[in-house]
């Protein structure tokens, strides 16, 4: 259940009424890699697959998608639990790097224990991407309708990956930006497509671990619609990413290397 009636008092003034809206769920997701703990998420409870896919590429516990093996997603009494089969080499890289942690739901830094692990070295995103600034407007305008949850709740992310003219392809909603984000490359790398050729946005501020994802998935264009920070800025500069905040119809700032907007 991705959401679900919640009754609620509502004051106004000196008046108190009853009332009731949608909230969204949040449950923990446990992620297991051949048999060790590694993390616990909060998620929302779709796509999980998915998230399971995004995550491991994007926080470097896989190269590829060829490396998973098998995931297999069972319900317990409080949440989920994704079991992920990776080669030996990689589990055994895993066990040395990290201790199993857990993970709030605006964290994006779950299962490491240094600061040299969280902000990590990123690579160089090596693009030919170019693309107008109409492909941002028509992506932003269409984002809204790819939305379902939030529209029922107003406390969800949502991400989506779009081709150069702008053209929403994948989208996932999660109540962590970062999980929306991962679910999204998630799907891409299931599906085979390679998300270099396209861009993502983001219903969130864009904060430096989205910068990283983006990174790892050699995607050379990430626009948000709220701003950035410093550190996220630093990271998209010395990545060669454009990185884009505040997209609101049609203005944007681009804060690194606008040339890629034509």
């Amino acid at each position: 259940m991705l959401s679900r009636d919640q009754p609620f008092v509502r004051l106004s003034g000196v008046e108190r009424t009853d009332d009731g809206a949608q909230v969204a769920d949040e449950t923990p997701v446990a992620f297991v890699y051949s048999g060790r703990p590694h993390v616990v998420m909060m998620c929302s409870p779709d796509n999980l697959e998915d998230l399971a896919y995004g995550f491991s590429l994007t926080e470097g516990i896989i190269s590829n998608p060829a490396e998973i093996e098998r995931v297999e997603q069972s319900r317990h009494a409080k949440g989920f639990e994704l079991a992920i089969t990776i080669p030996v080499e990689a589990a055994a890289r895993l066990a040395q790097r990290t201790r199993a942690l857990a993970g709030r739901t605006g964290c994006g830094l779950c299962g490491v224990e240094a600061i040299d692990d969280a902000v990590r070295a990123v690579r160089r995103v090596e693009s030919p991407l170019t693309l107008p600034a109409s492909a941002l407007w028509r992506a932003g305008e269409a984002l809204d309708a790819h939305q379902p949850l939030n529209r029922e709740t107003r406390a969800v992310h949502a991400a989506a990956w779009a081709t150069p003219d702008g053209t929403l392809v994948v989208a996932r909603e999660d109540v962590g930006r970062h999980n929306a984000l991962d679910k999204v490359l998630g799907a891409l790398a299931r599906a085979g497509t390679d998300a270099s050729t396209g861009f993502l946005i983001v219903t969130s501020r864009a904060s430096f671990e989205l910068v990283q994802k983006a990174s790892a998935a050699g995607v050379a264009l990430l626009a948000a619609v709220s701003r950035p920070t410093g550190l996220a800025i630093r990271i998209a500069d010395e990545s060669g990413i454009t990185l884009v905040g505040l997209l609101r119809g049609q203005t944007a700032n681009v804060y690194s290397h606008p040339e890629r907007i034509t």
